[in-house]
């Protein structure tokens, strides 16, 4: 554990899963080219990144399952390979139910690799680098939003569209084969536990984890925290920063990218924070959560297009609810044995992007609607129509909320059973300010001593 060749394992995974953030995203910057090539409605467009999402959220718990039973290595590289196969499929595709055949191939492939990353790092990775990497697995996977806002955007309107759904899919052929040569499920001399578990096994770790409170706050978490900023990353962002605020494109794709840099610096900080303070991992959350709140509240509620100032607090906001997301999954693996990992981690997946996915369609649903009564004359795309289509996400911010307070509440008394209280926030900040005061008190009282 922790040698360079834990070091190249994770590498690979991690470069794995940025090619799978790569195929995941490339259709948010596509989506305008997508609405000419395909003539389609926005309810429609919307549809691809929905349909998507519907394969891989669906497919978190049987690929949580299936990791723990055949392990990490053949999930990562079939992951790629069909991502790879979806990627052509959309790249010959000349209507929208030949483009949608293509994107569920990539849902399922990228069901398959997060998940499976993740589940490398305890099996490679002493405990207390832990937390850490898995900050840094999401947020370094995040760089492929990167490679899908500028290169895949540039290729796209310079070469077209197939040359440039052709070439992800050369990058998911070559994730495939890296990870097949170098990527192995355990140190050597290690026995992993996915090779001691039979498929009744399996299914009764996946009744035991979604009864074990923990697993359920994790989810919860993901849901709250998650959905806003992939919404705006994957589908609504861009039309809404250029048809709607009226940003021009250059603008709109940095501050796509300030996104993912934002994210990035702020995975390890997190990382680092619960590691410190797990007992606290959900104030961080709720913090985060109560903040998209008052940002999109903030943006909604302008009388015009809001200020570039503005703009940039909502998406710095919604990048950090990415690496917040990530706490999640530290739920899952403090809760569940380690043979359990990967059937807790696909259902705490599964939160956030179902409600990604449900707010996505109601965004597109409410903006045809809206369209199609003569509420926005100013086009589909108005500002006015996109205020009221993302109120929508208010609905679902709340119940995430209620949700991880409940849930919160129930950890926290199957702890208390066990003789682990969790003093109240409002306790330990008295408490710090004490102990504050009471160190600069005896600072001051060495200082007197010292002139006397």
């Amino acid at each position: 554990m922790d040698s360079k060749r834990a070091w190249l394992v994770w590498g690979v995974g991690v470069f794995a899963y940025l090619i799978a953030v790569t195929q995941r995203t490339s259709f948010g910057v596509a989506g305008l080219v997508a609405t000419d090539r395909f003539g389609a409605t926005a309810a429609a467009l919307s549809a691809f990144t929905v349909i998507q999402l519907v394969v891989y959220a669906g497919l978190q718990i049987p690929v949580g399952v299936l990791v723990d039973r055949f392990g990490p290595r053949i999930m990562i590289a079939t992951g790629a390979a069909l991502m790879a196969v979806g990627q052509l499929q959309l790249a010959a595709a000349s209507s929208i139910p030949a483009g949608v055949v293509g994107r569920i191939f990539v849902g399922a492939g990228d069901a398959m690799t997060f998940i499976a990353v993740i589940r490398l790092v305890p099996f490679w990775f002493s405990t207390r680098k832990v937390p850490l990497l898995t900050q840094l697995t999401g947020q370094l996977g995040q760089f492929g939003q990167l490679i899908s806002i500028a290169p895949f955007a540039f290729v796209l309107h310079a070469a077209g569209w197939s040359p440039a759904f052709a070439g992800l899919a050369a990058l998911g052929v070559l994730a495939c084969v890296l990870a097949f040569a170098l990527v192995r499920n355990a140190p050597l001399g290690a026995v992993s536990a996915s090779s001691q578990r039979g498929l009744k096994e399996s299914m009764s770790d996946l009744a035991t984890a979604w009864r074990q409170p923990g697993t359920r706050l994790g989810m919860w978490s993901h849901f709250a925290t998650q959905f806003s900023g992939t919404v705006f990353v994957l589908t609504w962002g861009y039309p809404f920063l250029v048809s709607g605020q009226g940003l021009d494109t250059g603008t709109a794709s940095v501050l796509l990218s300030l996104f993912v840099v934002v994210g990035i610096v702020c995975g390890p900080f997190l990382g680092s924070w619960v590691g410190k303070h797990p007992l606290r991992r959900s104030t961080m959350v709720l913090a985060v959560t109560f903040a998209t709140v008052a940002v999109w509240a903030a943006v909604l509620l302008q009388s015009g297009p809001s200020p570039l100032w503005l703009l940039v607090v909502l998406v710095l906001v919604l990048a950090v609810g990415g690496p917040a997301s990530m706490i999640a999954f530290d739920f899952a693996r403090t809760f569940n044995p380690s043979h359990r990992v990967g059937t807790a981690t696909g259902i705490v997946n599964v939160g956030g992007f179902f409600a990604a996915l449900v707010t996505m369609y109601m965004v597109g649903l409410i903006l045809d609607l809206l369209n199609g009564t003569g509420f926005s004359p100013e086009g589909l795309y108005s500002l006015d129509a996109f205020r009221v289509a993302f109120s929508f996400q208010f609905i679902v911010l709340g119940i995430g909320i209620a949700a991880v307070i409940t849930s919160r509440r129930k950890v926290r008394r199957t702890m208390a059973e066990r003789g682990a209280v969790v003093p109240p926030l409002r306790v330990v900040l008295a408490d710090s300010r004490r102990r504050q005061q009471q160190y600069k008190a005896e600072r001051r009282d060495e200082k007197n001593h010292r002139k006397s």
